[in-house]
């Protein structure tokens, strides 16, 4: 009985003890000829409305489809804090649709993300500057197949210290893996001195047989893939 109830007491504890591994993204697209006046209503609406735990980190898209636009990353926080989170005051809309929407393009994107540790080779909160995102999409019913492939590449890029940080888009349109290259160091470490090539630390660990295997999972599991890089605006995110 006195473990029946302590395992009672136990129960709330375990409730609001979810991890903080969500994390609300937007991006919005501003007009080319509106910039200046569009970063301006950005960071003040983010130094007002965006603080503590809704707090924004913002980037500068700078390639890719994309280019042009901004990133803006919420949280992270767990799945419980969005379902207690109070709605957003008239003041918090107001401000938006009268001082950032009219220098838009449009509605822009939003969507929720999961950090992967299991996927991951640096931590969450180990940001950088400078960052290249690759979105992977796996052909319908093969999510876990992938994620398999990025377990074993993983290990290649704890070994050759690369931090990489893996999510899993949620309820957010197609099944997507993004890869998040955070270069500590700069856009220097892109360079094929800094590291040696992938292929040759894949071939290194898994033999050539194992990276053809590779090569052909993806061919075969994969549905389509493309990648961009981002800069980090401190100027434009919460203080």
């Amino acid at each position: 009985m006195r473990t029946l109830f302590l395992c009672w007491l136990l129960m709330p504890c375990i409730g609001v003890s979810q991890s903080k591994t969500v994390v609300s993204t937007f991006r919005v697209f501003p007009k080319p000829e509106k910039i200046t006046e569009f970063e301006k209503a950005l960071a003040a609406h983010a130094q007002k409305f965006h603080t503590g735990e809704w707090k924004w980190r913002t980037y500068e898209i700078l390639s890719g489809p994309d280019a042009g636009a901004y990133h803006v990353t919420e949280g992270p926080n767990s799945w419980a804090q969005l379902d207690e989170r109070k709605d957003i005051s008239k003041e918090h809309t107001t401000d938006w649709n009268t001082n950032i929407a009219p220098f838009t393009t449009g509605q822009g994107m939003q969507g929720f993300s999961v950090y992967r540790e299991d996927l991951s080779s640096v931590p969450l909160l180990e940001f950088s500057e400078k960052m290249a995102i690759t979105h992977v999409f796996p052909k319908q019913g093969y999510a876990d197949t992938i994620i398999a492939i990025i377990k074993k590449i993983k290990v290649i890029w704890q070994k050759s210290n690369e931090p990489v940080a893996v999510y899993q888009v949620s309820g957010s349109g197609p099944t997507q893996i993004v890869l998040v290259f955070r270069y500590k160091t700069g856009w220097k470490e892109r360079d094929p001195g800094f590291r040696k090539p992938f292929m040759e630390r894949y071939k290194a660990e898994y033999s050539d047989n194992g990276y053809n295997e590779y090569l052909a999972a993806v061919q075969q599991f994969v549905e389509k893939s493309w990648a961009e890089m981002l800069s980090y605006r401190a100027d434009l995110s919460s203080k």
